[in-house]
């Protein structure tokens, strides 16, 4: 399962949907970590979840309010959240963007599509 990408070229990489005005592009990952940018439009949700996971997340454009075990903040560019195991979170996408989600131990459900 690992992919082990050393370099990454974006422009190579699918996009899959990952919700109503949301989709997510798997851009690296090993057995223990794992990149993903996950784009929104204006209005796009990230519904509330939790999962195995660490995951720590860089807002890289646009604005969003993110909840973290029922705390909500507005997020910009350049500021970053964390996530511990099984807590939950969702995000609401005040003004278009990219979010930078990183998760140890890598995402398998984001792989398995069967």
């Amino acid at each position: 399962m690992q992919r082990e990408q050393r370099f990454v070229d974006a422009d190579t990489l699918a996009w899959e949907a990952a919700g109503e005005g949301v989709k997510r592009q798997i851009m690296t990952f090993d057995n223990d970590l794992m990149m993903v940018k996950v784009a929104f439009e204006t209005g796009g949700i990230g519904t509330l979840h939790n999962h195995p996971h660490t995951q720590i997340s860089y807002v890289e454009r646009g604005r969003f309010e993110i909840e973290i075990d029922g705390t909500k903040r507005e997020l910009k560019a350049g500021d970053a959240y964390y996530i511990p195991p099984y807590v939950m979170h969702g995000a609401l996408c005040l003004e278009a963007g990219v979010l930078v989600d990183v998760f140890t131990p890598m995402r398998e459900d984001f792989l398995n599509h069967d």
